[in-house]
Order: C-alpha cells, then sequence, then structure tokens
C-alpha cells in the first residue's frame, strides 16, 4: 500500500520552501548537525519521520560514559548541545573510573529521557535559522555532482545547498523477535522506507548491522530488596563547561540497582537458542561486539554462570525500568520466562518486550574526514548510518558534518579533528580510513593520547576551534582563557613556593600521611608524591588563592602526570609531521612503482589526505608508506 502511494505521489511533487541546508533525520546526530547549521546562520531544515523521535532514547536511557563521557565533553567545547540538554534532565550522575588515572575517568548520567526528548526538541523548535518538519525522505536529488534538492514520500521538495543524512537505525529497520519480524524503527515508530534505494542510485553500497534493546519492567513488580543499590555521587560534576560553577546538590537523583542472572536463566536462554533469529539465521545484520545480547553472552562465555543486570530508572514520569545487561531477540513468552529467573524480578511485569532491530548503513570509507561524501559535493553522513553505535558517537559526528556543511557553504575550509586532538577525531579517522565490520563503539583504549585527551580539559583542546567558526560565545571563550590562565599561573606559582625541612613542616608532612623531607622542596615537587594532593597541601600553603575545585584537580593533574605528559607530547609531534605531510586526492596510486597491487588499490579507494592517514589504513605495509615518503620527498608523486 506505500510502495502505492509512493508511485502515485510521483505525479504529485511540488516545491517547497528553499534551504541552505536540510538535515535527514532528527536523533542524536541530526540534533547536533541541525543546530549546529543553524547557529553558524545558515537557514536550516530538520526532517524526521515522527516528533517523538526527537533526540530519542530508544536503549539505554544514559549520557556518557567510558569514552563516551569524553566525546560528550569535546561536543560542549565546540558549542554543541548534548551536555547542556543532559545537565537540565539528568536524574543520577557518576563519575565512573575514578580509582584509575585521571585519563579513564568519564562521567556517566542517568537521563529522564522523557524530558531528554522534550527539552531538546523544544531547543530545536526556539531556534533561529531552523525549521523541524515531520516528513519521511524519499529522494536526494543531485546536479552536476552536487546535492539540489530533497524530495519526501508526502510530494514535497526541498531545493538545499548541502544535505546532512543522519538516520540512525531507522533506515529500512526491521524489529526482530523470535520469529516476528516487522517493518519498523525503534519503539514502534516508522521506519524510513524509501531513501535506501536513493542512495543506491547515487552509487552508495548499503550493508545490515544490528543493535538491540532489553525489556521495560513496571518498578513496582519488582523486588528490589534482593538487589545492590546504586546511588549517584554526593558531589555531582556538570557535563557542560557552562555549568562547572553550578551547585547541584539540592537536585535529588534517583537509585539504579545491580542484581545478576541465575543458573536457569542460563538453561532457558540455552534450550531456547534456535528460537532466536539471530541463532535461527534469520538476521542478516551484524551487531555490537561491545554490547552484545544476553544470548550472545551464553554463548561467548559458556564457563560464566552468572551476569551483571542493571536496573535502571526510565523518566520521573513513568515506572519503566530499563533491564541493562539483557538485551534479547528471543521470543515474547521466553522473556517472559527467564526475566523471571533474574534475581529481584522474579514477579516483573514486562511493559515493552526486548527486541532487535536490523537497519541500513553505508561503508564509512566512502567519506572524506568532513564526513562529507567523496563523490557526491555538499552531501554528508552522520551517526548510525557511518557504522557507529551510541548517541555519543552519532552526535559527535552530526556536530562535525553540520558544522563542515556550513563552513563549506561559507567557501572556507573544513574542520578536521584529528586523532591528537579529540575522541571525535579518533572515532572519524576509524570510521572513514579503517572502516567498521560491526557497529563501532568508542572506548578510551582506541586513543593513542588519552593522557593530553582528557575530559577535564577538552575545552582548553577546543572551545578555540569552536570560537573561530562561530559557535562559542566571546563570552565563554573568554571564561575559558580565564580558567587556563588561573591553571597555569597555580602551577607556575607552586614551582616557586619552597618547604624547607624544619621540625613542623616534618610534623605537618606525617599527620597527611608522607614522609619527611631532608632538604627544600617547592610544593610543585611535593604533589608529584604519589600520596600526596594539592588538597591535602593547604596546611603548608598559607598563600594559596581560592581556585574552584575542578581547577584544582586539573592543576594536580598536570603536575602528577608532567613526565606522561611530556613524553605524549613528543609522541604527538611525530604523529603531527606525518600528518602534514599532504598528499593529493588526484593520485593515481596503481601508477607508483613499489606499491604492493592490494595497497595501491586500498589507497586509490581512501584517497588519504596524508602520510599519516595512509599510515592507519588496513592492509598498507610500512615498506608502501617508505615508498610514499621517498617519491613525496623526490617531488614526483603526482596523479
Amino acid at each position: 500500500m506505500l510502495e502505492n502511494n509512493k508511485l502515485e505521489n510521483k505525479n504529485h511533487k511540488y516545491i517547497d520552501e528553499a534551504y541552505d541546508v536540510v538535515v535527514v533525520g532528527a536523533g542524536h546526530a541530526g540534533c547536533e548537525a541541525g543546530l549546529a547549521s543553524a547557529r553558524l546562520g545558515f537557514k536550516t531544515l530538520v526532517l524526521t519521520t515522527s516528533m517523538e523521535s526527537v533526540a530519542d532514547m530508544p536503549c539505554n536511557p544514559n549520557i556518557g560514559g567510558t569514552g563516551k563521557g569524553h566525546i560528550v565533553r569535546e561536543i560542549d567545547a565546540l558549542g554543541g548541545e548534548m551536555a547542556i540538554n543532559i545537565d537540565k534532565t539528568f536524574i543520577q550522575s557518576r563519575m565512573l573510573n575514578t580509582s584509575k588515572g585521571p585519563a579513564v575517568h568519564s562521567l556517566r548520567v542517568q537521563a529522564d529521557k522523557i524530558k531528554y526528548h522534550q527539552e531538546m526538541k523544544k531547543t530545536l523548535e526556539n531556534q533561529e535559522n531552523l525549521d523541524l518538519f515531520e516528513q519521511e525522505v524519499d529522494k536526494i536529488n543531485i546536479e552536476d555532482g552536487k546535492v539540489k534538492s530533497v524530495e519526501t514520500i508526502q510530494g514535497a521538495i526541498f531545493p538545499t545547498k548541502a544535505c546532512v543524512v543522519c538516520t540512525g537505525t531507522y533506515l529500512n529497520g526491521k524489529i526482530l523477535m523470535g520469529d516476528f519480524q516487522k517493518t519498523s524503527g525503534p519503539h514502534g515508530l516508522s521506519a524510513a522506507t524509501h531513501l535506501s534505494d536513493s542512495l543506491e542510485q547515487l552509487g552508495f553500497s548499503l550493508r545490515r548491522f544490528k543493535t538491540g534493546t532489553p525489556a521495560r519492567v513496571d518498578k513496582k513488580s519488582l523486588d528490589l530488596s534482593k538487589t545492590e543499590i546504586q546511588k549517584g555521587d554526593e558531589n555531582v560534576v556538570a557535563f557542560s563547561f557552562l555549568n562547572e560553577d553550578k551547585d547541584f546538590s539540592d537536585k535529588k537523583q534517583e537509585a539504579c540497582y545491580l542484581t545478576y542472572t541465575t543458573e536457569k536463566t542460563k538453561e532457558i536462554i540455552m534450550e531456547n537458542l534456535d528460537r532466536s533469529p539471530m541463532y535461527a539465521g534469520l538476521v542478516k545484520g551484524i551487531g555490537p561486539r561491545y554490547c552484545p545480547s544476553i544470548e550472545d553472552k551464553m554463548v561467548r562465555f559458556p564457563d560464566r554462570d552468572i551476569h551483571q543486570v542493571f536496573i535502571e530508572p526510565e523518566s520521573l514520569s513513568t515506572d519503566e525500568m530499563y533491564i541493562q545487561g539483557v538485551s534479547s531477540t528471543l521470543p515474547q513468552e521466553v522473556q517472559k520466562e527467564f526475566y523471571k529467573t533474574i534475581e529481584g524480578l522474579e514477579n516483573c511485569k514486562i511493559i515493552r518486550p526486548a527486541y532487535g532491530i536490523e537497519y541500513d548503513c553505508l561503508d564509512s570509507t566512502n567519506l572524506k574526514r568532513s564526513l562529507e561524501s567523496k563523490e557526491i559535493e555538499n552531501l554528508f553522513f552522520a551517526g548510525q548510518i557511518n557504522g557507529s553505535s551510541g548517541y555519543e558517537e552519532a552526535a559527535g559526528q552530526g556536530l562535525i558534518a553540520g558544522i563542515n556543511a556550513a563552513l563549506k557553504l561559507r567557501g572556507e575550509d573544513a574542520l578536521i579533528l584529528d586523532r591528537s586532538d579529540a575522541y571525535i577525531g579518533v572515532l572519524i579517522d576509524d570510521l572513514v580510513t579503517k572502516g567498521t565490520n560491526e557497529p563501532y563503539r568508542m572506548m578510551t583504549s582506541r586513543c593513542e593520547y588519552r593522557l593530553t585527551m582528557r575530559q577535564d580539559n577538552a575545552d582548553f583542546r577546543l572551545t578555540e576551534k569552536g570560537h573561530e567558526i562561530g559557535l562559542v560565545s566571546d563570552e565563554r571563550y573568554e571564561k575559558m582563557v580565564v580558567k587556563r590562565e588561573n591553571i597555569e599561573k597555580e602551577i607556575s606559582r607552586l614551582k616557586n613556593v619552597m618547604i624547607s625541612p624544619n621540625e613542623e613542616n616534618n610534623e605537618i608532612l606525617e599527620k597527611i600521611g608522607s614522609n619527611p623531607i631532608k632538604t627544600g622542596y617547592s610544593l610543585f615537587d611535593l604533589i608529584k608524591r604519589p600520596e600526596l594532593t594539592y588538597k591535602k597541601l593547604e596546611v603548608l600553603d598559607p598563600d594559596r588563592p581560592e581556585l574552584p575545585k575542578f581547577q584544582q584537580i586539573q592543576v594536580q593533574t598536570e603536575i602528577k602526570y608532567q613526565g606522561y605528559i611530556k613524553k605524549q607530547m613528543a609522541d604527538i609531534g611525530k604523529f603531527k609531521k606525518l600528518e602534514n605531510k599532504k598528499l593529493d586526492h588526484d593520485i593515481d596510486y596503481s601508477k607508483i612503482n613499489g606499491l604492493k597491487k592490494e595497497s595501491a588499490e586500498k589507497l586509490n579507494k581512501i584517497k588519504p589526505d596524508s602520510i599519516g592517514q595512509a599510515s592507519r589504513i588496513s592492509g598498507v605495509s610500512p615498506a608502501d608508506i617508505n615508498v610514499l615518503l621517498i617519491r613525496l620527498k623526490a617531488g614526483d608523486l603526482n596523479g
């Protein structure tokens, strides 16, 4: 029926309003892309299949986490919206990995997912230069290799100069639950069933990925006394740098709960494994390695009898609880049986069953590092259509794509974040240089320079870039400059405050758990001691200036890790040298003697910007890179 309507509409197309930028999709990528281009002065249209999908959280009701929290801070530093929105709408906040080094500290907060959606939608509605419209996109029209217009199945044609595609898991989405299959987006919202054909006609090769989500259950049906309570931090750290000084002490936080599966859970799942569409061979899509279904966990870890389960609130306005760690594609009746074997869930009532979802995405190696198509000018892609997973990864790409669409229309160079600039730079570089054969998730282990790319210094790394582009206000930029100067001045002062080895000072050192000194020490050197902190040493530092707590922690981090940071900066210097050895995009690598055939084919496909990027292409060997370096130095590397 829908197909007939689509064909009928072919005769009823009409030219609607013209825009500078059209964004397809209003998930986390689409929201950031649309806001960025509109805030940079370009008339922007954000199209969505449903207003309910605006900044929706169909999976985990949280923002941040290991590696992901870094991305949120970077989005904020560049002038994006995600951090500001979650600071308005969080219901629990926890800093993860505090027992480890500062490079892997990651903020993770539970969102009120209903309020998050509402607040982000309101932000889009109130944004100057931005229109939000409920329409499904049918086709992207190209003329002379450039984007010309976007068509919808309802018949509207929107002339545009640039388009950012952010379709999430809606593109030919298919819900999977046992032998039940349904064309659908998340939460039962309509899938986008038409755009794939247009993308394939434009030359893009599409493939199927899969993700999943667990059941939501009624909180009233749970026995939470059998679980371990997980409370939020007493001292809440804001996600947005704009809110660093804000006091959240009056904010009431909701609890999460930890429980476990049982041997009975495993028994039921293994007995019904053949009823899972993944194991029955009905699933074409490739699922995420780092967020496996409960079936996958049972198969991959056969010696483990129990698995952790986190029970998380979805919103203050509902009793629905999210059962983190137990996503599944098993039939409904099997879910009802095995969920009740989990401790505390013996009488649980399922409100929404777990399901898997398959969707179309493209080969991200077809994109430039600006996230623009290599073949079609002014056509950008962001989010899960590029093979990534996660709200934060999507939002980071959406922000960069929206910025670069605007910069392209300005006639300016694209914003390219490299691997030493930001986690967003690592994410995009991995996607466009290496590609991905499974939904890509950001982790701190993917980042080579994580000690210099901490979440606490994202503003120092990126706010100046955001200011130069025009997304960061003068006031915010000056606030960052003052903060940076305060930290630099304090580090300099600590180098010059000397502590004498007298009896009084040594008694103080012993009281705060450190060894006495035999010669004069600067406070700077004392802070380097593992057992001492900036805070502990205030008793020896009566003239200390008043600094906010977050600035004190940054002073301490810079001092304690000075040697490691210095070494990493040297490594970054070497990395930059290779990144600065630029390669023309019109080079025909098949004509370069000395390159393996396979390497030449891959280099011709990726068309790297630099020797550095070329060295990260899978299958391109150090010997191949040496050939390129020699030819580049000789000046005869040409197309």
